[in-house]
């Protein structure tokens, strides 16, 4: 009973029709008696009355059990639907999730690609550095590890023979060709600090002429005026001075000369010779690390002279000759020194 009361309880149209049903059958009852000549049984409502209100109670009770079927099936669409709904997220959501993956491993391929061709170009770098480091050694350091040997055994096996003049000669050679691979020694020491990174200027004001008459040899030529000075590191200077200096002495020809001009807030300063020049084929590569022809002596140039904030290139001279100009930044005017 219960059971059925609670069915009831959730289909009111069912309790309507029922009561509408019931109405129109108490009305034609009603309307039957009344045909038959029966006396009236003393209701307040009249029969005629009561048959269209059943029947009006009872359509109705049909119009909301439709309507309840419907809100039944729109309320059962409507769960399908937010069912499907949940499925198409979830399946958007496990498809952002695939994409995400699919990125991020595309982004770690990228990486370890980009990582490997990085670790293959510094391997290419270091192999072409050790190649041009071997040929450097094999050809600029044998020549003259070649001549001192070659002299030092002359003067041991003919040294009595050997005039006082002529054994200052092989020995000057000698100390020459000594000179030249200390030389090499520290532009190889050099060359690798600058390699590393851990070259650092210390830039205060360095007097040129002072410093360029001091390394230049006495047949060159300094035309500086007493009052020029560049910001740089003195012992950054001195080596780009000796290096220039030495390059035009070398692969060049006499006269050469060291000069420098003020330009606003620079000072260019120039080292020409008088030779051939440069020849074109070299140009490209001209301050490169291993120039042939040119040693370590530009490369090493280049390095310091950037690493005080400054620039150098070549310009071919006129009519003949290579100019090097390095261009650093002025550091104010020198005092001249008094004429006492």
């Amino acid at each position: 009973m219960q059971d059925a009361a609670r069915d009831l309880g959730g289909r009111p149209w069912l309790i309507a029709g029922g009561a509408g049903a019931a109405i129109a059958l108490v009305g034609v009852a009603a309307l039957l008696r009344s045909l038959r000549g029966d006396p009236p049984d003393g209701s307040a409502v009249p029969a005629a009355a009561l048959v269209p209100a059943g029947f009006a109670l009872t359509l109705g009770a049909l119009r909301q059990r439709r309507l309840a079927g419907d809100l039944d099936a729109a309320r059962t669409e409507a769960a399908r639907l937010r069912e499907s709904n949940a499925a198409a997220l979830a399946e958007t959501a496990a498809a952002r999730a695939q994409t995400a993956r699919l990125r991020a491993e595309s982004a770690g391929s990228v990486e370890e690609a980009a990582r490997l061709r990085t670790a293959h170009a510094n391997l290419e770098a270091a192999l072409t550095f050790k190649n041009d480091l071997t040929s450097m050694l094999t050809h600029d350091v044998a020549q003259p590890i070649s001549s001192i040997a070659s002299l030092a055994e002359l003067l041991h096996s003919d040294w009595a023979d050997l005039p006082e003049d002529l054994r200052l000669e092989l020995a000057t050679k000698i100390d020459k060709n000594t000179q030249r691979l200390i030389k090499m020694m520290n532009d190889l020491q050099l060359l690798f600090r600058l390699d590393t990174g851990s070259v650092t200027a210390r830039r205060n004001p360095v007097p040129l002429k002072e410093l360029a008459e001091a390394v230049a040899p006495g047949e060159i030529s300094v035309e500086i005026a007493e009052e020029l000075s560049v910001l740089a590191d003195r012992g950054h200077m001195r080596v780009i001075l000796q290096n220039l200096v030495g390059n035009a002495l070398a692969y060049g020809k006499s006269p050469v000369t060291v000069s420098a001009t003020r330009h606003g807030e620079n000072v260019e300063v120039v080292v020409r010779d008088n030779g051939p020049g440069i020849p074109d084929e070299l140009l490209p590569t001209l301050f490169g690390r291993f120039t042939r022809g040119a040693g370590l002596g530009l490369f090493i140039v280049r390095h310091l002279v950037e690493a005080n904030g400054g620039t150098v290139r070549y310009e071919p001279a006129t009519p003949t000759g290579a100019r090097l100009i390095v261009t650093m930044e002025a550091a104010g005017l020198i005092p001249s020194r008094p004429p006492w």
